[in-house]
């Protein structure tokens, strides 16, 4: 289908006039290429608004050097600046867990690297807070929503306190952005001032200790200073297990995290420059979104396609997921490398099967569509329609995984409505096949629950996933054979691994089918030695796998396992972990994945999959909006960020 120019949203001043807008209500400015797509933070966002009734522009990827004639270029909004860094976190994007510069940008034109700078939360923040010292600045996405609070910097090697420190904004609406970006919105528009909004749900800002709406009240949770932490790790570690656990309740407490000596270095600028804030103050999230809710949102009337200024350029995010449909949010794995329940939370929010159908057919009248989808999933691939069965449970829960240490008895791991799912897709005239490309969780299908009919349907599930849905290779995350490290990791025994594999090749034996599966793994995570991964060596090599999906560990912002990394305590049991961290000690763990590779050839082929390991991650991350995940910030085969 040929879409016309004023089918996207408007992204230069030629493009207001088409419309006949001489303003406009909310510019958004992005990290990244403007793609009109669902798995594109700033075209959900801007779509959102838009729906809503408010004009929307988006400048993608300005030029932040010079005379800063790309921030200028539309002009002042009449509510506010929104700034969404990318769908993956900038500095993912830009360098390898060895900080060596990736081959290309997944999220810019032919892979360019110098169409974005390093944290450009800050950078876009700091100018249009130069240029324009009265507009509100709202900040979004996954740079700013995973730096909402004292965080380890792996970059720049050191702790760095809330973002709004160094990024001269109002407000960050940290994790799905929709419904908090609209409801600010529309206060905005009663013409109510963004002092007046430190009550909405879901965002963060910088205030003063009198200047918290209702005080400081026991009900708060108030954590260690940055101050402190910066001069005791271990007050870090403790900080981090109230972050998290907050981080994946229905009903959560407000944080509130004093500075301590930053406010008088200055360093935490506000539009209001009289009265230096004290205090970090994050506000409980919204409940999961409906059913309703999330359709609303995928059902706007995206083209799906980049925008016409790209005509003739490759963008590499879009390549990989422009025949991919994305069915649900959130993940309960709880993986402690992962960035999803802090991004997106551990409740499961789907898609209903109508809306879902629906972006189906419109990727089946795409001209390049040949019939195959090359994903139907989410965060993770098989946690569509699974809940607690007593809700009310679930609501007094603050377990950050539904599957750790075992699966939870009152979690329903019922695989039939995903089937369903399936079945009605491939029924779609025009599909030939859809692939599940988002990592499988198999202890979910191995798991043996008191329901007989939840059983019967994981069988259904593993027979037709491997013999219906699989392009050749079925990737799945074992991520390491110790179960010492898995334990850290929040990942199940590796022994049901080889139970999987044991179905796999059965079913592939039976159905005359010759197919591979693909594990993926971690080096250096904490808790891991060198002999850690000479027995990982041993065990693939006897499994014959000459490993390829695989990942040195990357320290990313808010994950138990930077925590970890960073403080060398188990922010949980506050014990002390050893972690690999030199380079010498990163290499030599690496190259056990390699035994099959001459010496000399082990640290290319690290390097040459750097960027594929890391950008899984986001690619579910950066293919579910503001999405944007990683992540796990590590390889990301966990999805969708707005």
């Amino acid at each position: 289908m040929e879409y016309r120019l004023t089918d996207f949203l408007p992204t230069t001043k030629k493009e207001l006039d088409l419309r006949g807008w001489t303003e406009v209500d909310v510019i958004l400015f992005s990290g990244d290429a403007y793609v009109d797509h669902p798995s594109f933070g700033a075209a959900v966002i801007g779509r959102v608004l838009e729906a809503a009734g408010y004009k929307v522009a988006i400048v993608p990827q300005p030029d932040w050097h010079g005379d800063y004639r790309d921030f200028k270029k539309l002009g002042r909004p009449r509510l506010f600046f929104g700034i969404s860094p990318g769908c993956m976190d900038s500095m993912v994007n830009k360098y390898t867990a060895n900080r060596r510069l990736r081959s290309e940008d997944a999220y810019s034109p032919d892979g360019r690297h110098d169409m974005r700078p390093e944290y450009p939360t800050i950078v876009y923040s700091r100018i249009l807070r130069e240029l324009y010292p009265d507009v509100p600045i709202v900040l979004g996405g996954i740079e700013a929503s995973l730096r909402r609070l004292t965080h380890y910097d792996y970059w720049q090697d050191r702790l760095r306190p809330c973002i709004l420190c160094d990024a001269p904004a109002d407000i960050i609406t940290y994790g799905m952005g929709e419904k908090t970006t609209l409801e600010l919105a529309r206060r905005l528009d009663e013409g109510q001032p963004v002092s007046a909004l430190h009550d909405l749900p879901q965002i963060v800002y910088l205030a003063n200790k009198q200047d918290i709406p209702g005080g400081i009240t026991e009900q708060d949770i108030v954590l260690h200073s940055h101050e402190e932490c910066l001069q005791d790790k271990r007050k870090q570690a403790e900080n981090f297990r109230h972050i998290e656990e907050q981080s994946n309740m229905i009903h959560a407490q407000r944080l509130i995290q004093p500075l301590g000596s930053l406010k008088a270095e200055g360093r935490c600028l506000t539009s209001d420059s009289s009265r230096q804030p004290s205090c970090v103050v994050v506000n409980p999230p919204y409940p999961p979104m409906t059913t309703a809710e999330l359709d609303a949102s995928f059902d706007l009337p995206y083209t799906r396609q980049p925008h016409p200024k790209y005509k003739g350029k490759r963008i590499p995010a879009y390549e990989m997921i422009k025949h991919s449909v994305n069915i649900h949010r959130g993940c309960f794995g709880g993986c402690a490398f992962c960035t999803i329940s802090a991004h997106q939370g551990k409740f499961i929010a789907c898609r209903s099967k109508e809306s879902i159908l629906k972006e189906v057919r419109q990727v089946v009248q795409m001209p390049d569509f040949k019939g195959y989808l090359s994903d139907l999933g989410g965060p993770s691939a098989n946690m569509y329609g699974m809940k607690g069965r007593n809700i009310k449970a679930c609501e007094k829960c603050k377990r950050p995984s539904c599957v750790h240490p075992q699966i939870c008895p009152n979690l329903d791991t019922n695989h039939s409505a995903l089937l369903d799912i399936y079945r009605a897709v491939d029924a779609v005239p025009g599909v030939k096949k859809s692939f599940i490309g988002s990592g499988v969780r198999y202890d979910l299908i191995l798991h043996h629950s008191k329901d007989e009919a939840s059983n019967q349907a994981a069988k259904e599930y593993a027979h037709e996933l491997i013999t219906r849905h699989v392009s050749g290779r079925l990737k799945v995350a074992p991520e390491h054979t110790s179960d010492k490290v898995l334990q850290l990791m929040r990942k199940p025994s590796f022994q049901q691994f080889y139970d999987f594999k044991r179905i796999f090749d059965r079913i592939n034996k039976e159905e005359h089918l010759n197919q591979q599966i693909i594990p993926y793994f971690i080096s250096s995570h904490p808790g891991c030695t060198e002999q850690d991964m000479a027995q990982l060596a041993e065990i693939t090599k006897q499994l014959n796998f000459h490993l390829e999906q695989v990942q040195d560990f990357t320290p990313t912002p808010m994950t138990v396992s930077t925590e970890t990394w960073y403080t060398g305590y188990d922010p949980y049991t506050l014990e002390k972990v050893y972690s690999a961290h030199s380079q010498k000690e990163k290499l030599a763990q690496r190259q056990y994945f390699f035994w099959y590779k001459e010496t000399n050839n082990s640290q290319r082929a690290t390097d040459s999959r750097q960027h594929t390991s890391d950008s899984k991650y986001h690619d579910h991350h950066r293919a579910k909006p503001y999405r944007e995940e990683p992540a796990k910030e590590k390889r990301g085969r966990h999805r969708r960020h707005p």
